[in-house]
């Protein structure tokens, strides 16, 4: 048996392997899941052995329905439905918002508030932040004021020049006695044996999401938290495309342009921020929280009044809410459509939208980064670029350097600013959260923002890209066929 087993080892590690596939497979055709991702999964399964489990490993594992992330324990505290009905507008109250303002776009806002428990928040501040530079200034003058707590989740946090300075701030208001957690993505972050033990000596509750053996060989595994979130004593909050490290700020002596957006709230749309974090806690910190105090929901009077709802997404949640909203916004578009994304590579359904709205007249554009920061992304966004075209969809490349900024604005109405891309990570697989404005002084502003952009862009031809060569079309074709996994 043993000199048979020696004699036809490999013979019995691909039987072993296809058996495995072959259950795999199974697996997923009882799942039901998109047809271009259930046939990507099969070819990886049956024609690249081994490699093919370890993708399915990796990234095929459905968390969502198997409950991995409970949020009932948060949700169904006494203080947070409460706080949910005072916000939640009723049938009547939304009617109202239609006449005077909304139009149809309340369609986007019942949607949000009955599929992810996001009520529209009215009385709201909000400031459009510009890259690292700007956002990471004001955000450490509101954290050395805190009085009370702070909360701080991101998918990126380094101890470099710029992390070093926030994860001290941290330290030194946990040491006057203030509330602090720290909430980081196992993947994404980089913080040293070192800061991690300052961090805890100096009272700062911290936990990585999601812990993993060997994270930098890990970056592209299933269900990260790529939210970028902050909030300071319930009053403040913080979200965008921009994590904490010195690559999102831009200096003289860099070389390299980081181009970035994340915006400031103050008013009532914070306490969905905050229950968003809370319920993220929960989970990472393996506890449920008992007692949550109307300390962290301090009801302070607002200056102004901007409607906001906050959009979360991920395995926690019943439905891919942000794509959702995308998707329903699009849809709703009378005049024009702007969408700033570092990675296009959409589902069928946002390509869709896309080209009716363009066919039906409206100007539709879209600016993506020249050179990406990954080679098979880059290669899938462009296997999409056709589809664009024959649609008369406008498309720019950004040339001045990355542009990692999330945005999309429509109708001098309409504007979401978060941390999700257009790609089928962020709308099913990763944790993600945005948040949708519906304010014509907001959208304005980003719409300006859009065009100052486009001045360090060029403008794609279509008849050139028509002429490119056969191996990019090649390159194009392979990545797009991994494209729902990227």
């Amino acid at each position: 048996m043993i000199t048979f087993i020696k004699n036809n080892w490999f013979v019995i590690l691909i039987g072993v392997n296809y058996l495995l596939a072959i259950s795999a497979v199974i697996t997923i055709l009882f799942r039901n899941i998109n047809p271009t991702k259930t046939l990507t999964y099969i070819i990886a399964l049956v024609f690249f052995p081994f490699l093919g489990l370890l993708v399915y490993y990796f990234f095929g594992q459905e968390y969502r329905k198997n409950k991995m992330f409970n949020r009932k324990n948060i949700l169904n505290q006494s203080i947070i439905k409460e706080l949910n009905e005072d916000l939640e507008k009723t049938k009547q109250e939304l009617d109202e918002l239609e006449d005077n303002f909304l139009s149809d776009k309340i369609r986007l806002v019942r949607l949000l508030q009955k599929s992810d428990k996001a009520p529209l928040t009215r009385c709201n501040q909000v400031e459009i932040l510009k890259n690292g530079e700007v956002k990471f200034k004001r955000l450490f003058e509101d954290l050395k004021k805190a009085k009370h707590h702070l909360h701080i989740e991101y998918y990126i946090i380094k101890d470099d020049t710029i992390g070093t300075e926030l994860l001290n701030i941290l330290c030194d208001k946990a040491k006057e006695g203030l509330e602090v957690r720290l909430s980081v993505d196992d993947v994404g972050a980089d913080i040293s044996r070192q800061m991690k033990r300052k961090l805890k000596d100096s009272g700062v509750e911290f936990y990585s999401f999601m812990p993993v053996m060997f994270p930098k060989f890990t970056g592209r595994m299933n269900y990260r938290n790529h939210r970028k979130i902050a909030v300071i004593d319930g009053v403040i909050g913080y979200l965008g495309g921009i994590n904490i490290s010195d690559n999102y700020v831009n200096k003289a002596e860099r070389d390299f342009y980081w181009r970035d957006t994340s915006i400031r709230l103050e008013g009532e749309a914070v306490v969905t921020l905050q229950v968003q974090f809370l319920t993220n806690w929960q989970f990472v910190s393996n506890s449920k929280i008992k007692n949550i105090s109307k300390d962290y929901f301090p009801n302070k009077p607002c200056e102004d009044d901007v409607a906001v709802q906050i959009a979360a997404s991920g395995p926690d949640t019943d439905w891919a809410n942000i794509m959702d909203a995308m998707f329903s916004a699009i849809s709703s578009a009378d005049d024009y459509i702007y969408l700033t994304t570092p990675y296009f590579i959409p589902n069928d359904e946002i390509i869709m939208a896309l080209q009716i709205a363009s066919r039906s007249g409206i100007d539709v554009r879209i600016l993506i980064p020249d050179e990406s920061d990954s080679k098979i992304a880059k290669y899938a966004t462009n296997s999409y670029l056709q589809r664009l075209f024959n649609a008369n969809i406008r498309v720019y490349r950004y040339t001045k350097g990355f542009i990692h900024a999330k945005t999309m604005v429509i109708d001098d109405i309409f504007s979401t600013i978060g941390t999700a891309n257009t790609d089928y990570r962020s709308f099913n697989i990763n944790f993600e959260i945005n948040a949708v404005i519906y304010h014509k002084q907001t959208s304005k502003e980003l719409k300006s923002i859009f065009f100052e952009d486009l001045k360090n862009a060029e403008e794609m031809n279509p008849q050139e890209w028509q002429n490119r060569s056969n191996l990019e079309k090649l390159k194009e074709a392979f990545c797009k066929l991994w494209a729902p996994l990227l």
